[in-house]
């Protein structure tokens, strides 16, 4: 990309939340934790000094089914970044671990505390009820408090491989050069197959999940499954999710928050996964406004259901 300094990176490993047991339920979260904490070339503080010294981002990220590690460097500091990156990615120490632990134990807690969180894993388990899609990435306490150095090991030599990684580059970045820095750092990855697939359930009748808290709000979730990532009408669900509840001039934003006032969060969602998807809407409202979202909720989907969009509501989801 002409006229750019900058390069964005990216490693993406084709492991998540989905590829674990009850038993290692958070397991792949963890590990991304633990890249961090040093390899057989960097150790912890000196990964932090290094991008810190370019002024440049370093960070990662674990969903259902990808764990990734990206950055964002000056061009001049890629060859670097992809020895540390490398590095992280092929020869973790798992040093620090238990101090580690502590932290995304910390980071469950803070979850568990925040109900506007909390309820999209309650509803997760509601959609994909006893099936790895329905567990919380973060795990629980009682797995993390658990997780041996023999497990964690086992785990990331089972995924972290060759034919299971994608890394990605844009931005100020020669091809040919990224190639041959790659190869100089993950070259020698295995490259054994990851696990075999486990395509999810079929799918459950409703479920209803309460969890009481002494809070000021509801927070709700409406779930159902949805399409793969796969799936061609993918693109209709973006512009539904878009008129109903995926922005300022959505139907339940203006419905609920600018016309009645009766709440300060509402929207709609979705996730597509490798054979199946997720959708759903979200709002927080007093128990006085309970009962009144729902039934708004329930109307406006019947209404986009029955095909009453406004003259430039569907042109308005498309621009955006």
């Amino acid at each position: 990309m002409r006229g750019l300094r900058s390069v964005a990176l990216g490693v993406f490993v084709g492991v998540g939340s989905r590829d674990e047991s009850v038993e290692t339920n958070g397991i792949s979260h963890f590990i991304e934790h633990l890249l961090f904490r040093g390899t057989d070339a960097h150790g912890a503080l000196e990964i932090a000094q290094t991008f810190d010294r370019f002024g440049a981002e370093l960070n990662a990220s674990t969903s259902r089914e990808v764990t990734e590690i990206y950055a964002r460097v000056i061009d001049s500091h890629v060859p670097e970044s992809i020895a540390v990156i490398g590095g992280m990615v092929r020869r973790p120490t798992w040093d620090d671990l238990d101090a580690e632990r502590e932290v995304v134990l910390e980071e469950i807690a803070m979850y568990e505390d925040a109900p506007d969180d909390l309820v999209h894993d309650l509803i997760g388990e509601a959609v994909f009820p006893g099936d790895p899609l329905g567990r919380p990435v973060v795990g629980t306490t009682a797995v993390l408090e658990s997780l041996s150095v023999d497990a964690i090991g086992a785990h990331h030599a089972a995924f972290y491989t060759a034919p299971n990684i994608v890394v990605a580059a844009a931005g100020s970045v020669d091809h040919d050069r990224l190639v041959a820095l790659v190869e100089s750092e993950l070259g020698d990855i295995p490259t054994a197959a990851r696990p075999a697939l486990v395509d999810v359930a079929a799918a459950s009748p409703p479920v209803r999940t309460l969890v009481a808290r002494d809070t000021e709000q509801y927070h709700v979730c409406l779930g159902a499954t949805g399409i793969s990532r796969h799936d061609d009408r993918r693109f209709a669900g973006h512009l539904l999710d878009q008129l109903l509840g995926g922005g300022a001039s959505s139907r339940l934003f203006q419905e609920i928050r600018e016309k009645r006032g009766m709440a300060y969060a509402v929207y709609s969602y979705g996730s597509h996964y490798r054979e199946t998807g997720h959708v759903g809407v979200y709002v927080g409202t007093r128990e006085e406004n309970l009962t009144e979202c729902l039934a708004v909720i329930g109307a406006e989907i019947a209404a986009v259901a029955d095909g009453r969009l406004e003259p430039d509501e569907l042109e308005r989801a498309k621009d955006g």
